[in-house]
């Protein structure tokens, strides 16, 4: 089964803006500690979300796999980037952040185009 990342992140930021309108403190604290930890400091923010992306493969996190390819395209990464930093996933993940792993550099093909 293939997965429309493109679909699945406009499907999810629908239901965040939901979220917002319900429980408003709660979304805007995520969103605030969302913005302080991607902020350029040490690290620029594209090693952020190169990070972030590994965590979300590790995790099995569609939604966080959509988001953060999305922004790794933004932000100018390459397929070699995102695939390196897949092998290092995979290498702490095991068999099922390899399964991930493919569908990450899927979703960053998918926002490349």
């Amino acid at each position: 089964m293939t997965k429309d990342y493109k679909a699945l992140t406009k499907d999810i930021s629908e239901y965040t803006g939901e979220l917002r309108k319900v429980v408003p403190d709660a979304m805007n604290g995520f969103y605030a500690l969302s913005k302080a930890a991607t902020a350029d400091g040490a690290l620029d923010k594209k090693t952020k979300e190169l990070i972030a992306l590994a965590i979300g493969v590790t995790q099995r996190c569609d939604g966080c796999i959509g988001f953060h390819a999305k922004a790794l395209k933004d932000l100018g990464a390459t397929r070699n980037e995102v695939a390196e930093v897949m092998a290092m996933s995979v290498y702490m993940g095991g068999g099922p952040a390899l399964m991930y792993a493919a569908d990450a550099l899927r979703a960053f093909d998918q926002f490349s185009q």
